[in-house]
């Protein structure tokens, strides 16, 4: 590994567009679902479970991901990333039918899966103190405000050349994003020993993953109380349990549950979960604007400008204040503010233009709260990270972004249309956003209690001691 390499510009930007088009497919997708359905004749429960293939996938092997990483070849694996993105977008625009929707979806899963570790990896290798806070600032704009460009772009992309344009550019920034890395160093953990990869606890994950989605995806269609949806609730709860007894006695485990000795990693990165679970609300509030309200998908786009705009300006904002104050004040703060931008969302009883500015409001604090959280979260997982485990350490902590997403649409879609099937579509939009609010609430109970007020580092240098110190 050449460790006299310097993290450049270049390489920044191929990793920003890189993580763009994890968000190209996986965020423009919620804004286009009445486009989608109708071109291609599916129903809206198996849109929703292709929806959330995406985040579920990424969330069961980014972890295997980061490991892997570590080991043969940060850049290795981001390139694999990409070059999935490349397959999994062409199959969306190939797509005429369910089938090669799910596949490209899954395939796009695995590629996120790969390039959002093994980009964080090379940011901590090849990046400093304040120059890491910056790099890791555009990665954060690459990926939450990489969010609310593609809800945008994707609203617009699909009004006015169709919606599998959108893939067409995923592909064109996952060509930029090789050309832009391909100098980069390869970076990789001095390792000792024969590599060994943990299979089984792999299996295990993914089967338990697979089991806890389609209980919540498609308990309503199996039937709450069906011996199917029983089954698949049972299987989840042993698989959990069988799952922590495995890995906890294994050398090679798939997750290595001593970085969650760490409290400030841990705060991290179970508030990244459930603040990525409030991606719930974008799903909810398009979907009800287009079919409640009359919007076109441009128009509801346009409603979420406000988050794109918030998103990206405060940033590099919550990188300046967690240089003065540390990390814990901004995700606070952060998640109080989205919080609140996201229960505006769900006050339906509010008509015409009022309920439109409303909404205008409230995705621009739900941009403005994850811009501020958005670094300090980030900056404090990383810097909390031993070097050795940076490309495990960062999977686990996008795995937490990425299974957050899946089931909070999952879960938020899941009671919208328990509650729309009744006809009653203003109720099942505010419930469908009631969630997001209490996964936002909980939130901010996590980084409260487990996130210390001197957690992150305040400019190059830590200003404390963790229990897994970086060796850099």
């Amino acid at each position: 590994m050449e460790t006299s390499y310097k993290g450049t510009n270049k390489l920044i930007i191929g990793i920003v567009f890189g993580v763009i088009t994890f968000w190209l497919f996986a965020q423009a997708m919620v804004n286009v679902v009445p486009a989608v359905q109708k071109d291609l004749g599916i129903s809206l429960g198996s849109l929703n479970v292709a929806i959330s293939l995406t985040a579920l996938f990424s969330g069961m092997f980014i972890v295997a991901a980061g490991g892997i990483a570590d080991k043969i070849g940060r850049k290795k694996i981001t390139y694999l990333g990409l070059v999935l993105s490349i397959i999994g977008s062409l199959c969306l625009v190939l797509a005429n039918g369910s089938v090669l929707l799910i596949i490209g979806r899954v395939i796009q899963g695995l590629s996120a899966a790969c390039i959002m570790p093994a980009t964080i990896a090379l940011m901590k290798e090849y990046f400093e103190g304040k120059e890491r806070q910056r790099a890791l600032s555009f990665w954060s704009i690459g990926s939450w405000g990489g969010s609310g460009v593609c809800s945008f772009a994707g609203g617009a992309i699909a009004t006015y050349m169709g919606w599998k344009w959108i893939f067409i550019f995923s592909i064109i920034f996952a060509v930029l994003a090789m050309w832009l890395i391909k100098d980069t160093p390869e970076s990789k953990a001095e390792q000792s020993g024969a590599f060994k990869f943990d299979f089984v606890g792999l299996a295990i994950f993914a089967v338990t993953m697979l089991a806890l989605n389609l209980v919540i995806t498609r308990g309503k269609d199996f039937g709450w109380t069906s011996p199917l949806t029983l089954g698949l609730a049972a299987l989840t709860l042993i698989g959990f349990f069988v799952f922590i007894k495995v890995e906890r006695k294994k050398k090679h485990a798939l997750i290595d549950f001593s970085l969650f000795k760490n409290k400030p990693y841990t705060g991290a990165t179970v508030s990244n979960f459930l603040l990525n679970a409030i991606a719930g609300t974008l799903v909810v509030a398009n979907t009800y604007v287009q079919v409640g309200r009359g919007f076109t998908a441009f128009q509801s786009g346009m409603l979420s400008i406000g988050y794109l705009v918030a998103v990206l300006a405060m940033i590099r904002v919550g990188e300046k204040i967690l240089q003065k104050v540390g990390a814990k004040s901004p995700m606070i703060w952060g998640a109080i503010i989205t919080t609140v931008g996201v229960g505006l969302m769900g006050l339906t009883f509010l008509q015409g233009m009022t309920y439109t500015v409303v909404v205008f409001i409230g995705f621009a604090l739900f941009g403005l709260g994850l811009g501020i959280y958005a670094t300090p979260s980030t900056d404090t997982a990383v810097s909390n990270a031993p070097s050795n485990k940076v490309g495990e350490a960062s999977g686990l902590y996008k795995m937490a972004s990425s299974l957050g997403g899946s089931f909070g649409v999952a879960i938020s879609a899941a009671v919208y249309g328990a509650i729309a099937a009744t006809g009653n579509i203003d109720a099942a939009a505010t419930w469908g956003i009631i969630t997001n609010v209490a996964f936002g609430v909980i939130s901010l109970v996590s980084i409260m209690t487990l996130v210390p007020a001197d957690a992150g580092e305040k400019g190059t240098k830590r200003t404390s001691p963790t229990p897994t110190p970086v060796t850099e």
